[in-house]
Order: structure tokens, then sequence, then C-alpha cells
């Protein structure tokens, strides 16, 4: 696990989940299926991508494909830098 994944993980901990939920999440697993987060919870999820890791997301690219787990999350990241 990398500093991308981490520091993603701590923002989901600190903003939409419950420290025993994550535990029990893997870096695979469905965010939206798993109820983490919702619509607003993506908007959310888009600003801190943008300002903590210096890229601009389209509005195009929230996907599933990028958005819906943290391995996903953080290799839309490494793409985007």
């Amino acid at each position: 696990m990398s500093k991308v994944e981490n520091k993603i993980r701590q923002f989901l901990i600190e903003n939409f989940v419950l420290s025993d939920q994550v535990d029990e999440m893997g870096f695979d697993e469905s965010l939206l299926e798993k109820g983490v987060i919702d619509s607003t919870g993506v908007l959310e999820l888009v600003f801190f991508l943008e300002e903590q890791f210096g890229i601009e997301v389209d509005t195009s690219e929230v996907l599933p494909e990028n958005f819906d787990s943290i391995n996903r999350l953080a290799a839309y990241v490494r793409q985007k830098q």
C-alpha cells in the first residue's frame, strides 16, 4: 500500500465511514456498493483529490472505473499525475 492509497483511505475514514467499517473493507471493494459514498460524497472526493494531489478531475472521468474503490482511485491519481 502506497502513500496515495493511505491518504485516500484516511480521507474516507475521517469523512465517510466509521473506523470499524474501513478495517473490514478491502482496497478493491466498491465504495458505492458498500454505502461508503453517495453522489454528494463523490463530489467531496473530487475536491479532495484535486487539492491533495494537485490534479484536475474532468467530469467525464468521474466514472466507477476511476472512483469505485481505493485502488481504482489511486490508479486514477497516478495516471493524472
